[in-house]
């Protein structure tokens, strides 16, 4: 065999091995600034559990809690360090919220925002309370029993859809002014389809349900991941990421493969999301 053949078969394989590397994470070469510079990627540091109770992930959870910045800066104006947290629980609230969006909650006092394509975002109980719960708002009564709160009593679901859009504002500036985070993590309920080989169904994974889209001040994404699965009814998911800097500037979360309605099944992976974890809002052009 040629000489030449040879070199062509060997970088043939070297791609092969990188792309068998890269199985369930998607990420951009661009750096998180403004400038268009490329330069040599820097993986975030990836946080993930799964499992059948609270127990399961909370390590997990604590441990990307410090690594965010131990402090949570609650309700707090804009800090230096530290993270925020939504839990939300309302101090214990079991009412369901009528559907809304843009979600402007948390806007100003954590400096997020939440939007989803379809009639709104809910926080609800699984079931019980004045309203029922999810149970009630979507007329399926196995809701009270495939989802689980980690943090009780609410959830956190869109209407209509399931893609969640989180932006991020500094805090105190009513949504005046833009900001970036060094990390995103939020806990799932009944992820049942397993993150598989690829890297989604756009990428080769048909059977994947829920993800994590992280996106620069551009617009660009620049990482994403599946979320790990623990099949059965009400088990608990945790993703988290964060970079050395602060670069997210926007997330997109696709919870299951169809917006909650129909009953879970193999055909149906219906998702309910519990608390987000993100770094502290740092403001987008310094």
């Amino acid at each position: 065999m040629k000489k030449s053949s040879l070199v062509a078969i060997s970088v043939l394989l070297v791609f092969a091995s990188l792309a068998a590397g890269a199985q369930n994470a998607t990420f951009n070469t661009l750096d998180g600034d403004n400038d268009d510079t490329p330069r040599d990627f820097v993986a975030p540091k990836v946080f993930q559990a799964a499992g059948p109770t609270t127990a399961s992930i909370q390590s997990t959870v604590d441990e990307y809690r410090a690594a965010l910045g131990q402090t949570n800066n609650g309700n707090q104006t804009s800090q230096t360090s530290g993270h925020r947290e939504i839990n939300w629980d309302g101090g214990g609230a079991n009412t369901t919220t009528v559907p809304v969006t843009p979600f402007n909650v948390f806007l100003n006092t954590r400096g997020a925002q939440f939007t989803t394509p379809g009639l709104g975002l809910t926080q609800a109980p699984p079931s019980g309370g004045p309203q029922g719960g999810l149970a009630a708002l979507f007329n399926n009564p196995s809701y009270a029993t495939i989802f689980r709160a980690f943090s009780p009593l609410r959830l956190f679901v869109p209407v209509g859809s399931n893609v969640t859009e989180g932006q991020f504002f500094l805090p105190g500036s009513n949504g005046s002014v833009q900001a970036k985070v060094t990390g995103f993590g939020a806990i799932f309920t009944d992820v049942d389809e397993p993150n598989g080989s690829g890297s989604g169904e756009r990428h080769g994974n048909r059977h994947a349900s829920t993800e994590i889209e992280y996106f620069n001040a551009e617009g660009r994404l620049i990482y994403s991941s599946f979320v790990p699965a623990s099949p059965g009814d009400g088990n608990f998911s945790f993703l988290g990421i964060i970079f050395d800097d602060a670069r997210i500037a926007r997330v997109r979360i696709t919870t299951g493969n169809v917006a909650l309605g129909p009953d879970d099944g193999r055909k149906h992976d219906v998702v309910a999301m519990d608390d987000f974890f993100y770094g502290e809002p740092q403001p987008l052009f310094p």
